[in-house]
């Protein structure tokens, strides 16, 4: 008991001073419960400058805490993150079968293409998905690039030219390849505020047969065999 009378004389003679919580702590040697400390120093009066600054002191302290917390979460989410590509990494040499990338294709562009007569419609803000798409259909197809067409789609106060420069280097399309720009009315007027936003890129491919067939492929996926429960 004498201990304590004596760290609770040491505790308030510190908070007189001015002290936080942890600074009391650190003083003390002694991690005391912040209930007991409430309790102690609950007939303290502060003066308005000790209790300004005791507030500025908790209100760095509880901006580095959120900040090693959010260090915490970002490195145990990165090292999950890293576990499942380790988990999948087998996955990388499935596409070297051109029927089952094929498979691929074809999903991609059904959920994400859209039909029109005589080619190809494809378009997404996403460069991995539009750069894994025209690989695909490289692979699968003997394509004439010259009937590849890009376009892009975007907002109204975004440069043009860096955006078409952007997906070229994306696509390996060239230039003349592209079509002009299609500006979205609807963005007059409203500054864009993803920084990284690239707009839309459209691909089209003009071919018929394709179309077809990969649209084919899905139709033949769904009325495949069926697990019975």
């Amino acid at each position: 008991m004498r201990k304590w009378d004596k760290i609770r004389e040491q505790a308030i003679v510190l908070r007189v001073q001015g002290k936080t919580y942890p600074e009391i702590q650190n003083a003390l040697g002694i991690k005391v419960p912040k209930g007991n400390l409430f309790y102690w120093f609950q007939d303290i009066k502060l003066t308005p400058e000790q209790a300004e600054k005791i507030r500025q002191q908790n209100l760095r302290s509880l901006v580095g805490t959120r900040v090693k917390a959010h260090a915490a979460l970002k490195q145990k989410r990165e090292k999950y993150l890293a576990s499942v590509t380790d988990r999948v990494k087998d996955f990388a040499s499935v596409l070297s079968s051109k029927k089952t990338a094929k498979v691929a294709l074809a999903v991609l562009y059904i959920t994400e293409g859209s039909k029109s007569q005589g080619s190809i419609c494809f378009g997404n803000s996403d460069p991995y998905i539009i750069s894994l798409f025209l690989h695909l259909l490289r692979f699968c197809y003997n394509i004439d690039e010259q009937k590849l067409r890009c376009t892009v789609q975007c907002r109204a106060d975004q440069n043009i030219e860096e955006l078409e420069s952007f997906w070229m280097r994306i696509t390996g399309v060239s230039k003349e390849l592209f079509s002009k720009a299609q500006i979205d009315p609807r963005t007059v007027g409203k500054p864009t505020k993803k920084a990284h936003y690239k707009g839309v890129c459209r691909i089209q491919y003009y071919s018929a047969d394709i179309s077809l067939e990969l649209r084919a492929i899905t139709k033949v996926m769904h009325n495949g065999p069926i697990v019975q429960w």
